[in-house]
């Protein structure tokens, strides 16, 4: 009698499970056609994720000592990570991923500005909250009161039924080991490209097998000989100018050109400056978000292409000194300075700043008030600290800043005072959020030509580097205008699509020789490069290795190099030979931020205890 109960016990679970599962997938694809071929489709695991569901909920009802308790517990969780993982999707193009919760602060943060962006969504998310989080705890009581508690022998009964199980499968998600079950059950690690792995897997499991990503695994072939047989720079020690330039690096926030969208007319020109001084552009690793990445390669020289795909490098890998411009500038007698007007944890940035070789971060947390236009601070008033920190220093300096003024959402009226103007065959809306952010891509704009005005003007020789992180999370505009298909980029696509939907302008200039002409466009992980030769510098690393890598690729994405011809390389990790260019970069990123650092001494001399020079 008690087998037969257990077996009904189950079987209905395994019902809840489905629909559970159903229901998840539903939530993450926003597509019901999609959602039933997931699970007809026999090399798509959709019933082993419902098998897993299953075993969870047998081993929760076994802890909490009821049965389908564990459901009160389960359901909400998955379908609010499906939710938020919809909606990362929706405005990100990107899955949600295990580790984008070591930033659910910064989401918090600006959650402000997008209830302005849609007031009456936000407003309906905060009932609906309230009603299901009163709705779980009448159930819990309701469930508590009606249902009967196990006994403690079918409690141990279901869990030695599901804790083997679920510990089988907990060791098959690590997607790095080869598993015959694994590929007996139809789940296909795809972490190259996580949207089909989403698509593939299901959102359970992909989100499972991205747990282990944190774990970066040596590259093929890396040893200290491996190392050693790298080719040397011709000088291995760094040569500066008699005068040291100093060095201003501006990241301005989602700097794009918004006269690239078909069919709308903006007046007059947003960035006129800009257009006037453009050298070449970024080719962003990234889309409407995620500037830390991006930052990361400006800084170090590194590239996320080498690692694992959705990570973040400022969250899970920084967690020692890494070499960085700032490093190398702070060993030549720079005074080195980072400035952005937001919270030093935004990223986690304080202590990364301080792993760089920052001297100084100045944050919304020591920074002197800063006037804001719209609801963050204003690139003039940045632009005027910027002015302000150089004017003090007097050693050599090198101040890298990331503004805030135009980040997103761009809900219409955003201004009061708006000098532009957006004409074109779309809604209402779509003209207004472009006319939010053309106002807001002017104020950078103008910000550069006050720094170039102020560093005309000085007896010292001045390099100012400006560039955009990433295109704008414009959303439906991109639609109605006809730029893209989708809301936001694809990660792999034919190299024209990605340079109009990946390139943001830069602008490298010089008091002494006006903007530096010809770069084409470039990945953040060179812009180190053509500062430095700007500024007439040579390092073993970032003008001697990065130079020879240049000359073979202007850009290194995850899923596509580029050549100076413009001749496209798609998928080139999964070749079975890496150009060796490309596999001694990933060598010498991998042994200086996880390895022995063989490669210290030649390549990043001043890592090695070499005496700073007296400032």
């Amino acid at each position: 009698m008690q087998v037969l109960h257990l077996a009904r016990t189950l079987a209905l679970t395994v019902i809840i499970s489905a629909l559970l599962v159903f229901c998840v997938e539903l939530i993450v694809r926003g597509s019901l056609e999609q959602t039933l071929l997931f699970f007809q489709q026999p090399f798509r695991p959709g019933w082993t994720t419902v098998v897993i569901f299953a075993l969870v909920l047998v081993f929760l009802d076994a802890l909490l000592g009821r049965a389908h308790h564990a459901l009160l517990l389960v359901a909400p969780l998955a379908l609010l990570l499906a939710f938020i993982g919809h909606q990362k999707s929706l405005y990100l193009g990107d899955p949600l991923y295990p580790t984008d919760f070591l930033y659910a602060r910064q989401i918090v943060e600006l959650t402000p500005l997008l209830v302005r962006q849609r007031p009456m969504s936000a407003v309906f998310m905060v009932i609906g909250a309230i009603a299901a989080i009163g709705m779980l705890v009448y159930a819990w009581k309701f469930w508590r009161r009606r249902i009967p508690a196990l006994s403690w022998r079918a409690r141990i009964t279901r869990l030695g039924l599901a804790l083997p199980a679920l510990v089988f499968f907990g060791s098959i998600m690590d997607y790095a080991t080869f598993s015959w079950a694994r590929d007996r059950l139809q789940i296909i690690p795809i972490m190259w490209d996580q949207k089909e792995n989403y698509n593939s897997n299901g959102f359970a499991i992909a989100f499972a097998l991205n747990v282990p990503m944190a774990k970066v695994l040596a590259p093929a072939g890396y040893s200290d000989k491996a190392i050693a047989a790298i080719t040397r720079p011709e000088a291995d020690n760094p040569v500066l100018p008699a005068e040291k330039p100093d060095i201003i690096i501006v990241m301005n926030e989602s700097f794009w050109d918004p006269t690239r969208l078909p069919g709308l007319e903006i007046t007059p020109d947003p960035i006129a400056n800009v257009r006037s001084l453009e050298s070449g552009h970024i080719f962003s690793p990234e889309f409407g978000g995620m500037t830390a990445n991006v930052e990361f390669e400006a800084l170090t020289g590194f590239s996320n292409a080498f690692l694992p795909y959705g990570s973040i490098p400022y969250q899970q890998y920084v967690r020692s000194p890494i070499p960085s411009l700032a490093t190398f500038l702070k060993s030549e007698g720079y005074a080195t300075k980072a400035i952005h007007p937001f919270g030093g944890w935004f990223w986690n940035r304080t202590p990364v700043y301080q792993a760089f070789g920052f001297d100084t971060f100045l944050s919304a947390d020591n920074l002197p008030p800063l006037a804001s236009r719209g609801p963050l601070v204003s690139d003039k008033a940045l632009t005027e600290e910027i002015i302000r920190q150089a004017d003090a220093t007097h050693d050599p300096f090198f101040i890298f800043t990331v503004t805030l003024q135009n980040h997103g959402p761009y809900e219409p009226n955003r201004y009061w005072d708006t000098s532009h103007t957006v004409s074109g065959n779309v809604s209402q809306t779509a003209r207004d959020s472009v006319l939010s952010y053309a106002e807001g891509a002017s104020d950078g704009d103008k910000g550069l030509a006050r720094l170039i005005e102020w560093a005309k003007n000085r007896e010292r020789p001045t390099v100012i580097a400006f560039f955009g992180d990433h295109l704008p999370p414009l959303g439906p505009v991109y639609i109605e205008t006809g730029f893209m298909k989708d809301q936001v980029a694809p990660r792999k696509a034919p190299l024209p699509e990605m340079s109009l939907q990946h390139e943001t302008p830069l602008v490298i200039w010089s008091n002494r020789s006006g903007p530096a002409e010809n770069i084409g466009s470039i990945s953040p992980a060179f812009l180190p490069l053509h500062v430095l030769q700007t500024a007439g510098i040579s390092h073993p690393y970032y003008t001697g290795f990065l130079g020879g890598v240049r000359e073979h690729f202007r850009v290194v994405d995850r899923n596509m190099l580029v050549t100076p011809n413009d001749e496209a390389l798609p998928d080139w990790s999964r070749a079975k030979e890496i150009d060796p260019e490309i596999r001694d970069y990933r060598l010498l990123q991998y042994d200086m931020m996880f390895g022995k650092r063989h490669a210290a001494p030649e390549f990043f001399p001043e890592t090695t205890g070499k005496p700073v020079p007296a400032t």
